[in-house]
């Protein structure tokens, strides 16, 4: 779907979807090379829904993104804390209603009913908890440090170069090559250069993560076989090569 169909589906203005492919949060799913119109699919619905949950529970958008960016993001864990911390300000929210039914019947209402310590104790320390496992670390530094004056035609231009090297990735493959073979590995120590040279240093063991990643997670997996399918089981069984 177009841009602002996908913004009336979602709630979310055309301006915060060009902002949100801007800083790399929500892409698009392609767009037209000639007029620059983007489009959307179920995979950026989905990752979408993600994002509003987060938004919903106040976290800042860097945030967000580095949680949701993070090769070890566990996205059922994820919807776990957040029904949690929506059934919470969902019963806070029942809470200050009853009250005011009461007050419109002229009843004294406990000022307790304003209360919201512990939604705020336990969303405090969920985003810390988040923060600290995805958040917090030397390649979420680097990456926002690396990124952060990125305009939107550079991320353009890392996006294509990304694109390139999964199309080269698919070629590999269509040629017969295994994922152990000189061509192939050739092939995962670039594309570990492109990530370090453009996002964070990726080591052995954030490329491992990264690779499982892309077989796993459907959104990964339908964006890197739009080369060929095939392709990102390759990658993730070429980098387990690499990797050892």
């Amino acid at each position: 779907m177009q841009i602002r169909e996908f913004a009336e589906m979602t709630g979310v203005s055309v301006r915060t979807l060009h902002y949100y492919d801007e800083i790399g949060l929500l892409k698009p799913s392609a767009v037209d090379v000639q007029n620059g119109y983007r489009e959307y699919n179920a995979n950026c619905l989905a990752r979408m829904q993600e994002i509003l949950f987060y938004r919903e529970l106040d976290f800042p958008l860097k945030d967000i993104a580095a949680i949701l960016a993070a090769p070890d993001y566990d996205k059922q864990a994820a919807l776990h804390a957040q029904k949690h911390l929506l059934t919470l300000k969902k019963e806070r929210l029942e809470r200050l209603i009853a009250a005011l039914d009461d007050a419109m019947k002229g009843e004294t209402i406990s000022m307790n009913v304003f209360d919201k310590h512990e939604l705020d104790a336990q969303r405090s320390a969920y985003a810390q908890e988040a923060k600290e496992k995805w958040g917090s670390t030397d390649a979420y530094r680097e990456h926002e440090q690396k990124t952060k004056g990125y305009s939107a035609e550079t991320w353009d231009s890392v996006t294509d170069g990304m694109d390139a090297l999964m199309a080269e990735f698919a070629s590999c493959r269509k040629n017969g090559n295994a994922p152990d073979s000189a061509a192939a590995q050739t092939l995962v120590t670039q594309w570990q250069d492109y990530i370090t040279a453009h996002f964070y240093t990726c080591t052995k063991e954030i490329l491992a993560g990264l690779g499982e990643m892309y077989a796993a997670d459907e959104r990964f997996r339908d964006n890197i076989d739009r080369h060929g399918a095939g392709t990102a089981m390759f990658m993730c069984e070429a980098i387990r090569a690499y990797c050892g």
